[in-house]
């Protein structure tokens, strides 16, 4: 699987032209708007409210963002999922419009929140799409949830914090991104001026976690994909090609042209990455053709 899937997208996503304008990679798109959800709300599980939302129906999806960010940057994968799929989204704690308590964030902690939202929508397994945070969430749910998931397509994660490149704070791409998460952060939620300890809190988490050992990747039984993009400004590409080869039977894509926002700057590419593994991993012959 992981060769073939490395060649797949490679021929199905030629290179681009360089004279062809601003490549994706350096680009942050505007964040997208979503559908109107079939159902949400707020849960009150672990001590806070974790806002949610339903699309479609089918299969069971879990779209999990990374961190600062919130639910509406899977504007564009719902639009493309929702048709084929049951998708879920939800605002990590302290994200968006989820509350957090006074609990230190880890990931542990975040993925006991995941597992909480599928009992209070009463989803026995799912598959989980994870982006950056949102993808080492999943693999906390592969190893300590197993029986949850129908399995895990990770973008840009790391298991510990030597994956991440030692320059990511001076990129402009994400200086932009982490600015504009500021902005959202004070238009959806219920603390509007927290942004700053919002932000301190996740960069302690940062700077310590994850620390997944080893071992633990080699024990995940769970169908496994691990995605980044080309031109990642943050994880590593050493870290990356590790992960896969160290769980069993994962799969290892190298997305072209694209960087730690892939989602934004080339949805099709993204989406027909995501479709290909619910349809042929997550859920053999449940999804399109």
């Amino acid at each position: 699987m992981k060769q073939f899937l490395i060649l797949a997208f490679l021929v199905a996503f030629p290179l681009s032209d360089p004279l062809a304008g601003t490549p994706h990679w350096l680009e942050l798109p505007p964040t997208p708007s979503l559908p109107k959800p079939a159902e949400e709300g707020m849960a009150p599980i672990n001590g806070i409210s974790v806002h949610y939302a339903v699309f479609g129906r089918g299969a069971p999806v879990i779209l999990l963002h990374g961190g600062l960010a919130h639910m509406n940057y899977w504007g564009d994968q719902v639009a493309a999922l929702a048709p084929h799929y049951q998708v879920i989204l939800m605002d990590s704690r302290g994200h968006g419009r989820s509350t957090r308590s006074a609990e230190p964030y880890s990931y542990e902690l975040m993925a006991s929140d995941v597992v909480s939202v599928m009992n209070a929508l009463h989803l026995r397994r799912a598959s989980v799409v994870g982006w950056s945070d949102g993808a080492i969430i999943g693999l906390e749910l592969a190893i300590h949830h197993p029986d949850r998931l129908t399995g895990v397509f990770a973008f840009a994660a790391n298991y510990n914090p030597a994956g991440v490149k030692d320059d990511v704070d001076k990129n402009p791409t994400f200086s932009t991104y982490i600015k504009r998460c500021g902005t959202e952060y004070a238009a959806l939620s219920a603390t509007p001026r927290g942004y700053g300890d919002f932000l301190a809190a996740i960069t302690r988490m940062w700077a310590t976690e994850p620390n997944i050992p080893p071992e633990a990747l080699r024990h995940i039984g769970v169908p496994v994909v691990i995605a980044d993009g080309d031109h990642d400004e943050a994880i590593k590409r050493a870290q990356t090609e590790e992960m896969a080869a160290l769980i069993p039977g994962a799969g290892l894509l190298i997305l072209p042209n694209v960087s730690h926002f892939a989602m934004l700057q080339d949805p099709p590419q993204f989406n027909a990455a995501v479709e290909h593994f619910l349809a042929d991993v997550a859920y053999p012959g449940a999804g399109p053709r």
